[in-house]
């Protein structure tokens, strides 16, 4: 698909929110529509006449190697891109987990046809949730999970919202899945399933930290690569059955997340071994600036910066070097690494931020505008003014507005929340992390050096 033939295929009578009014025209909108551009870049970027072409964001990795191509692939795409990969190989990934040939068929079938027709999907897995200390079945409003409400010979009705859906007005499919295990008696919260982003029923609700400054010159991050979040409501939906992917076996409700939990961390860890680097470039560069590059305290918190960077780095690596494969021959990332890194990664990306202010300065928050420079009466004085170390007042300038769009405006903390929240909480990944760790192997070698192992003198 190109660019131009992508926005016309929003053009399909879906409904769509934004501050109070219904969006007729996404494309053209003030908000979401530059969104829709940096889409459209994506798709032009890897399109290609080639008869039967396949789009290389969509491949399913076979080895190591192939799911350590994906990471710059993606990482130059768009967000709405990268979630398309991991929503096919999250149903890829379960499907080969249930075993299930009815499902696996179903998936193999929608993959495919995701594949051919080069469409966007979006991942709908958090819940309302209502009462967070209740069960699904236990809500006073049994809405507050997502259910089928009707059951068709056709296929099912389902109801209910999901939240945080990155992009959701942006692509072409929802992909719907169980937030968390099911037990016995909630069968009808176990539901797995393609919807189309126009079908009837579907409204999705968007916020955005797109700047809304005229000058986007002093959001230089944010203004070119910014998505909208979207609140999806399912409100009396119908799904064909050749688009269910599970449908009331509670046992394999859980199966659904914990895979789309594994792609997703792996996505927020490669993306974290980025950031990373970046606030260590943007430390030093402003250390330079400020002319407090040779600081004792100020080298001292870059080399944690840098410590930390290198760290997120080596587990990305250990992920994808100790790959493992489904039935099926797909690979997969290492459980262990990938979810020890996301945590690391995320629980300390307050403290790297934190240094990075600490060396930059208020100035991150107070910089003049990039227009005051353009003025006459104030413009010399600016430059003046803003001079560092370097003597380049403009430089040092856009030096804090990058840092502040970064880490410290709408976009930073869009970041702040989702470097945590992306994959589920942090307690999710200690969980997963502790799963398969080796603790067994673990005693035994204490067990050892202290003369306590099996066969040992005592």
């Amino acid at each position: 698909m190109t660019g131009a033939e992508y926005r016309a295929s929003l053009n399909d009578g879906r409904s769509i929110f934004f501050e109070g009014e219904r969006v007729e025209d996404v494309v053209c909108h003030p908000i979401l529509g530059p969104a829709v551009d940096v889409v459209a870049r994506c798709y032009d970027h890897f399109h290609t006449t080639r008869p039967g072409a396949e789009s290389p964001l969509m491949g399913v990795p076979r080895s190591a190697e192939d799911l350590r191509s994906r990471i710059p692939m993606l990482h130059d795409a768009d967000l709405v891109a990268h979630v398309t990969y991991q929503s096919i190989m999250t149903l890829t990934t379960a499907a080969s987990r249930i075993g299930d040939p009815k499902y696996a068929e179903r998936v193999a079938a929608f993959v495919a046809h995701v594949q051919r027709r080069d469409l966007r999907v979006t991942e709908c897995i958090t819940d309302a949730k209502g009462d967070r200390s209740r069960a699904p079945g236990q809500q006073s409003d049994p809405d507050a999970y997502t259910r089928v409400v009707e059951r068709r010979a056709d296929g099912v009705v389902i109801r209910g919202a999901k939240l945080h859906i990155s992009g959701a007005c942006l692509g072409h499919e929802l992909m719907v899945i169980p937030t968390k295990a099911m037990k016995p008696g909630e069968e009808a919260y176990a539901i797995a399933c393609a919807v189309p982003v126009n079908a009837p029923g579907v409204k999705i609700v968007n916020t955005s930290y797109a700047p809304r400054h005229a000058d986007t010159r002093d959001f230089p991050i944010s203004a070119k690569n910014n998505c909208p979040e979207g609140f999806v409501i399912f409100d009396d939906v119908f799904v064909p059955a050749e688009r269910i992917f599970l449908d009331g076996e509670v046992k394999h409700a859980t199966v659904f997340a914990h895979s789309l939990g594994l792609w997703e961390r792996l996505g927020g860890l490669s993306f974290l071994a980025d950031e990373a680097d970046q606030l260590v470039g943007f430390a030093q560069l402003i250390a330079e600036a400020n002319g407090l590059a040779r600081e004792a305290h100020v080298r001292e918190k870059i080399s944690e910066m840098i410590i930390h960077a290198t760290l997120v780095r080596a587990t990305l690596e250990a992920a994808i070097s100790g790959c493992g494969f489904g039935a099926d021959g797909t690979a997969y990332p290492d459980e262990l690494y990938t979810n020890a890194g996301k945590y690391h990664g995320a629980a300390n990306y307050n403290l790297m931020v934190r240094h990075l202010h600490d060396i930059a300065g208020g100035s991150v928050l107070t910089a003049p505008a990039i227009a005051d420079l353009e003025n006459n009466e104030v413009g010399p004085l600016v430059r003046k003014y803003m001079a560092g170390a370097d003597g380049d007042g403009e430089r040092r300038l856009k030096l804090f507005h990058a840092i502040r769009d970064l880490t410290a405006d709408a976009y930073g903390g869009w970041k702040f929340v989702t470097n945590i929240q992306a994959g589920g909480g942090l307690y999710a990944q200690r969980i997963v992390t502790r799963k398969h760790y080796d603790l067994e192997g673990a005693k035994r070698k204490a067990l050892k050096i202290a003369g306590m192992a099996e066969g040992a003198a005592h």
